[in-house]
């Protein structure tokens, strides 16, 4: 039909992300919760995750975490990784997810999301791209703009991380020792 503009490929609509908003628990984790003795949950992050976040926020995409729960080892983890944006023990994903996208200065096309659970749907709905995690349900999955290979825990957010850094041509920063380099030297300054 004349007028209408052609569909864009994912690596196209990846080009224009600006933010990215990941759940925790089951993305960043793999969703398993230990206590200790004092009641206090541990969780296991993986660690490329961290460095995908920081290479994107280092690139020009901002990063924030949304999390339906809330706890001190959250807090601990996202203030080491200087991550400004972020939102905890949220129920409505949706509202939360607009209010990140208003701090960070970004419209919904701007945004991806990533997430793994019937409580992340609201907020796939509310961004222009959505990702669900290799062993998020099947119906999570089907709702979500794309099925990442990884699982949560296994460095999902890192397979997204590198996949919007190459859509946008800056995949230098992960892929090359002189890449890398330039980047800790900017960080440094």
């Amino acid at each position: 039909m004349a007028g209408q503009p052609e569909p864009q490929t994912l690596e196209q609509r990846l080009a224009q992300v600006r933010l990215l908003i990941t759940d925790v628990d089951g993305v960043l984790t793999d969703g398993g919760l230990f206590y200790d003795a004092h009641g206090e949950a541990l969780k296991r992050f993986h660690v490329r995750d961290g460095l995908g976040m920081r290479l994107l926020e280092e690139s020009g995409v901002r990063v924030a975490v949304l999390s339906g729960r809330d706890s001190p080892v959250l807090r601990k983890r996202v203030a080491d990784l200087g991550v400004s944006l972020h939102q905890f023990g949220v129920k409505d994903k949706a509202a939360a997810c607009a209010a990140l996208m208003d701090q960070a200065g970004v419209t919904a096309q701007q945004t991806a999301c990533i997430g793994d659970d019937s409580i992340d749907l609201p907020a796939f709905a509310a961004c222009g791209l959505s990702f669900a995690v290799a062993d998020a349900p099947a119906y999570v999955q089907r709702a979500a703009t794309g099925v990442l290979k990884l699982g949560g825990g296994q460095g999902a957010l890192r397979e997204l991380a590198d996949a919007i850094l190459q859509a946008q041509g800056k995949e230098r920063v992960a892929t090359s020792a002189s890449g890398y380099a330039e980047l800790m030297h900017r960080m440094a300054q």
